[in-house]
């Protein structure tokens, strides 16, 4: 039996464009609004291609099956536009914002080092989050729309 062929959207450099977005939401302080939204365009390009990626693998494995294809497309797309996308943007960009706001009543730094010190604190929550917000996905997931898929899918694996 050979190794199992390393997953290039799981195992591999490219995961981290998953995480753009959040790298995005960390700098808001600090770049045009529209750099914040082609961060979410890469994240979402990120998404799309390990739901295609998965797709194909499934219609490789269960060439006979085309709901166990579109199973695969749909969990995975969801899935990764929870995790991957709304949830961890969504908690950085309130992080950054609280942070901002705390950091201007309780300091008297100038703007550009409160905004530093935002981003700062975004780009190291970056790790703290990923694995609570992926667990809580599954949670939420498992008994909602993997029961309707009638089969057990096969959730994606942390980001």
């Amino acid at each position: 039996m050979g190794q199992e062929e390393p997953d290039l959207y799981r195992d591999t450099w490219v995961r981290y464009l998953g995480y753009a977005n959040e790298v995005g939401e960390s700098f808001r302080p600090l770049v045009p609004v529209p750099v914040v939204w082609a961060s979410y365009g890469v994240a979402t390009a990120y998404v799309t291609a390990d739901a295609i990626d998965k797709g194909r693998k499934a219609a490789t494995a269960h060439a006979q099956d085309p709901t166990r294809v579109g199973v695969a497309v749909v969990d995975t797309f969801v899935w990764q536009s929870l995790a991957s996308v709304a949830i961890p943007g969504f908690t950085i960009n309130r992080l950054c914002a609280a942070s901002l706001a705390l950091l201007g009543s309780l300091t008297r730094w100038p703007l550009p080092v409160r905004r530093w010190t935002t981003t700062a604190l975004g780009l190291a929550a970056i790790p703290l989050i990923i694995t609570p917000i992926d667990r809580t996905v599954d949670f939420l997931m498992d008994p909602s729309l993997r029961k309707l898929y009638g089969t057990p899918g096969e959730p994606p694996t942390s980001h």
